[in-house]
């Protein structure tokens, strides 16, 4: 899969079939749509492209909506796209120069010169251009002089892709990852460079990698300690992950994420890693003393070890 970030140069997409969405978490709606695109594309003989957007739109139109969080990244929702067969992806960059363009402008200029499509593939309610007055009313207009074909996706369908990830936001902040990972279809993932920390849990035989994550939207789950995978120069490794402030230590009181890898002993400081949840263990808690907090992480070990060879 190719991956593009900036508009320049695109090269020329042989009979593109393309749709359009921020596709965050790219969970299993989505993938209906994702699987008609890449049908379409491979009975046309031509390539299926995904359109996205960096900032998300909702970051940059509805600035009273800080506390909106991402699923997923530009760069896993690349990785994610890639699994579900899809052939190019296209980060737009949302700026004020693309969202206030004509409707016009938008189809003319941005998806016609640019992708030259075989077909589009959107949503019966989906606007575009300037204060949002462009509609699929307009896009039927150039469907009429056959310069692309347009494939409309259902309301119900349209409706049950937001449902889902309102669905899957809910299910994360209360740490209900398995729920969230029968919606998204995948596990939630983290991603993340390994940085320096006090070195506690080496102390308590359970070295953990803190985690410093590059994009400050993205969606963290609960606090509370998790079983998980981990993923590290493409090779799977066991652990426990924690989410939390650390209310046993004195003067630690950070939030921080940090996992202790199992039987793993390599320096991986500034190395890059991606999290996949697997289970809820237990919550955040306060415990009387390093000793105490010692031995609950020992049975937490136990209890990931069960969660992960299910």
């Amino acid at each position: 899969m190719k991956v593009f970030k900036k508009l320049e140069n695109l090269p020329l997409i042989p009979n593109a079939v393309l749709t359009i969405g921020s596709f965050d978490g790219v969970h299993q709606g989505h993938q209906k749509i994702l699987t008609q695109v890449r049908d379409l594309a491979k009975a046309e003989g031509g390539e299926s492209v995904v359109v996205t957007f960096h900032p998300h739109p909702r970051h940059v139109l509805s600035k009273d909506r800080p506390d909106f969080k991402l699923i997923t990244t530009v760069e896993e929702k690349a990785a994610l796209l890639a699994n579900y067969g899809i052939d190019n992806v296209i980060v737009v960059p949302f700026t004020p120069d693309f969202y206030t363009q004509s409707p016009k402008a938008y189809i003319e200029d941005f998806l016609i010169d640019r992708f030259q499509p075989k077909w589009i593939v959107i949503g019966y309610d989906h606007q575009f251009g300037k204060q949002r007055k462009g509609s699929i009313k307009d896009l039927r207009q150039y469907e009429a002089n056959n310069i692309f074909k347009l494939l409309e996706i259902e309301r119900q369908e349209v409706k049950d892709i937001a449902v889902s990830s309102t669905k899957i936001r809910q299910a994360l902040a209360l740490g209900q990852v398995e729920n969230a990972a029968q919606l998204l279809g995948h596990s939630f993932s983290l991603t993340g460079k390994v940085t320096h920390g006090q070195r506690i849990g080496h102390t308590l035989g359970y070295p953990t990698a803190n985690i410093e994550l590059a994009e400050p939207n993205k969606l963290i789950p609960a606090y509370g300690i998790y079983a998980v995978k981990v993923c590290h120069h493409h090779e799977f490794f066991q652990g426990m992950l924690y989410i939390g402030d650390r209310p046993t230590l004195a003067n630690h009181h950070n939030k921080t994420i940090e996992v202790n890898i199992f039987d793993f002993d390599q320096q991986i400081y500034g190395d890059q890693l991606r999290i996949d949840f697997v289970k809820f263990l237990r919550k955040d808690q306060q415990f009387d003393g390093l000793e105490a907090l010692k031995v609950q992480l020992g049975k937490d070990k136990v209890a990931a070890l069960e969660a992960l060879d299910c």
